[in-house]
């Protein structure tokens, strides 16, 4: 059973719950009526009660979403007689005294008494902000709104950028949820026992990446400059690669594709498809029947070559000898050809249809600098 099942991190579960065999998804949410809650507990194997307010208006509207509809829950399970696990996703705002974090302390306090009673397992995390995709943005995101504002042309504020956000991934948290499901993290904490001292310890979720919000910021704009600039990010930092994925999502859906610009270098046409700020550049080339491309050499620029469709021969000689090695290539056949500094280089096209390249470079073409000198093979 899954509460708040069409909410963010419902989404995100449930998802990853329908890729398991034998199982069976309950789903409550706004659309569903109180009676239905009751059915559902009935019959529920494990509970993950993420339904909540989290930004309102109204302050009872605080209490009604948390801690009443957490006890009306609990009350239907302590009805079933068996005890059925429960994951309540609380928030570190329990910690403050804002209306939020009391509702949140008292659906809290409503799933611990169940597990005293009842000596049901449960699992109560207190989650930071947590981002990722489906999260619905000018709503209690800072990270959502910004990624929909900024792909949408639309603009931010910032009050102060240094502000430090405390940021989980919606993937980490769905895993951790998972984990408890099918038991990967060993038995529970002696909630019970620890409730009988008046003290006990929420579960958590990690990695937790603090960041300031003029970071995120930044690094949102760039992303989007990616696209004028063909930069990639260094996805090689997890919470910029998980960043990156997130600001992609939120991508109008007539502004999924961008056009690229043809190019020339030593007479050679290509298209740019991307750059990175540390590993190097990545373009496509096509090249007719009977064409040859290249005859150039480079002082400290390398590439690898790979022939995606056709076949051809390319065929280097260092400058200082005339030896000249010849490999055959084809899109049949899928081979990477290094091509070192220092060694005079040409493609053939000999097949009957256009040969397509995928060629990787140490760094990004420089017109201004273009290291690229003429000489026949």
């Amino acid at each position: 059973m899954v509460t708040g099942a069409d909410g963010f991190i419902g989404r995100n579960l449930a998802g990853a719950l329908a890729g398991l065999e034998d199982v069976e998804i309950l789903r409550f949410d706004l659309g569903n009526a109180r009676e239905e809650l009751r059915e559902m507990a009935e019959v529920a194997d494990f509970v993950f009660h993420l339904a909540g307010v989290d930004c309102s208006q109204d302050v009872e509207e605080y209490d009604a979403g948390n801690r009443r509809l957490t006890e009306e829950l609990v009350a239907c399970l302590r009805q079933v007689g068996r005890k059925i696990p429960i994951l309540l996703s609380s928030s570190t705002e329990a910690e403050t005294e804002h209306p939020y974090g009391r509702s949140k302390r008292g659906a809290e306090a409503a799933v611990l008494g169940y597990a005293k009673d009842t000596g049901a397992p449960v699992f109560v995390y207190r989650l930071p902000s947590v981002f990722g995709k489906w999260c619905l943005p000018n709503y209690n995101s800072l990270v959502a709104t910004f990624c929909h504002n900024i792909a949408n042309d639309l603009p931010i504020t910032i009050s102060d950028p240094g502000v430090t956000l405390s940021l989980v991934h919606v993937d980490d948290v769905v895993g951790e949820f998972m984990g408890q499901l099918e038991g990967k993290f060993g038995p529970q904490l002696p909630v019970a026992a620890l409730l009988s001292e008046n003290h006990w310890t929420p579960y958590a979720v990690y990695p937790v990446y603090p960041l300031k919000l003029g970071q995120v910021a930044d690094l949102l704009y760039y992303f989007k400059a990616g696209r004028d600039n063909l930069t990639i990010p260094n996805v090689g930092d997890e919470f910029t690669r998980k960043l990156y994925c997130t600001y992609l999502s939120y991508l109008p859906e007539n502004r999924f594709s961008y056009p690229l610009r043809a190019k020339a270098a030593a007479g050679s046409p290509f298209v740019e498809f991307f750059r990175t700020p540390d590993r190097g550049q990545v373009s496509v080339h096509v090249l007719k029947p009977g064409s040859t491309m290249g005859n150039h050499w480079h002082h400290s620029r390398c590439e690898k070559l790979l022939v995606a469709s056709g076949r051809g021969v390319v065929r280097l000689r260092t400058v200082h000898a005339d030896k000249v090695l010849a490999y055959f290539v084809s899109g049949g056949n899928p081979e990477v050809v290094d091509i070192p500094s220092g060694f005079a280089h040409h493609i053939q096209n000999l097949g009957d249809t256009d040969l397509v390249m995928v060629l990787w470079a140490n760094k990004p073409f420089d017109p201004e600098c273009p290291d690229t000198i003429l000489l026949e093979v």
